[in-house]
């Protein structure tokens, strides 16, 4: 009896796994999945344009944004770069506009 106790101590002293991350807050998680809308809102977009080079530059540019935003956990900051993300878009989109009319 004393070997099992002993087992299931050395168990629970094992360190946290690495694969489950702490639980985030409800703003966090919104602010998420505005991000996650945002990113995917930008490839449907980029898929309207022909394959070229011009349409990988626009990808390679937009996910070298993320990436290097990727470590930010200040709200504040993140809903600003949503705001200038949205902007620079929408000038990105009316780029994308010009390429798929013309």
């Amino acid at each position: 009896m004393r070997q099992s106790l002993s087992l299931l101590a050395a168990v629970s002293r094992r360190p946290a796994s690495k694969l489950r991350k702490p639980a985030v807050s409800l703003d966090h998680f919104i602010q998420r999945q505005r991000t996650l809308t945002f990113w995917r809102e930008i490839v449907r977009a980029l898929h309207k344009i022909p394959p070229s080079s011009t349409r990988d530059e626009l990808h390679s540019y937009a996910r070298q944004e993320f990436e290097r935003h990727r470590e930010i956990s200040d709200l504040g900051h993140i809903r600003y770069l949503l705001s200038t993300g949205k902007a620079e878009f929408d000038t990105m989109k009316r780029y994308i506009e010009e390429q798929v009319v013309g």
